[in-house]
């Protein structure tokens, strides 16, 4: 016997970066979530009810949660959790799924930036950081729950609601100022700290090979053992295909076609100006 959980998220108010929200969302709804009590003797199958005995927790084994990277100015900037209007100017976004051991479960990158290695890794362990925290918070917030349901309180969404904190939908629009933009903005990426390295456009040294800044140089382009050999053997028949090729106009070129017995042939050597006369006994079989 098993059972079938489905989970549905529903959005209230998105300003920028659902996907780490929803991976949240739903790794405290899996965790807090608790199943009918069950017993199996024999063929039977008791499914009790919560006045019988209380429901029990799911077996969650670790929390996967989502980091996301915005990307400015080709990957020379990033930006941890982008809002709405980060993500609507931004280069690329990468989405690191990591949990609290530091086990990577997914990577997602998307957007017209390339990244390189030293920037993902940078990236792993900006999202360490930042699991062992959200972890620590969501531990934290289950732990406050299952006590203020012991002493008979509300806690979390359910004592939010009466207390009007929920406020999706109810936020007024705020007019933008977007006088001096270019302005504040380059204030801004002058007061900020340059990064480390700052990488070079890509540089194509060869068809099916490149490489980003310098001396980090990928293999896209070299030929596995297999696809080497078959290059080798498709050199090799048209080496020989060229030869026999070669050879077919020679033969035609020597060949001077029906002769006179009695005629001699004048052959001219253009390098030494010699003139050879031969006789028509003289000649090749094959010319003759």
């Amino acid at each position: 016997q098993v059972w079938q959980i489905r989970l549905d998220m529903h959005l209230l108010n998105h300003d920028g970066n659902i996907t780490d929200a929803a991976s949240i969302a739903g790794i405290v709804a899996l965790c807090h979530f608790r199943r009918p009590d069950v017993s199996v003797q024999g063929e039977e199958v008791t499914v009790y009810t919560p006045e019988e005995r209380d429901p029990v927790p799911l077996s969650i084994h670790h929390m996967p949660i989502c980091v996301s990277f915005a990307f400015f100015h080709q990957g020379t900037y990033l930006l941890v959790d982008p809002s709405e209007r980060e993500e609507r100017v931004m280069d690329g976004l990468l989405v690191i799924a990591m949990n609290k051991h530091r086990e990577i479960c997914t990577i997602q990158s998307s957007g017209v930036v390339m990244l390189v290695q030293d920037q993902i890794l940078r990236c792993t362990k900006i999202t360490a950081v930042k699991v062992a925290e959200i972890t620590e918070l969501i531990q934290k917030a289950l732990e406050n729950d299952l006590k203020a349901r012991k002493e008979g309180g509300k806690f979390g969404f359910a004592e939010s609601i009466p207390n009007q904190r929920i406020t999706a939908f109810k936020m007024e629009s705020a007019a933008v100022d977007t006088n001096n933009v270019e302005e504040q903005a380059g204030e801004i990426i002058a007061k900020a700290d340059p990064p480390s390295e700052v990488f070079a456009n890509p540089i194509l040294h060869a068809p099916g090979t490149a490489q980003i800044g310098e001396g980090i140089e990928n293999s896209w382009g070299d030929l596995e053992e297999s696809e080497k050999e078959d290059a080798a053997e498709e050199e090799g028949e048209s080496e020989a295909a060229d030869f026999e090729c070669q050879k077919t106009e020679t033969e035609d070129t020597s060949t001077v076609g029906e002769t006179k017995k009695d005629e001699p042939i004048v052959l001219s050597d253009s390098e030494e100006e010699e003139v050879v006369i031969l006789e028509p006994e003289e000649l090749p079989r094959k010319t003759r």
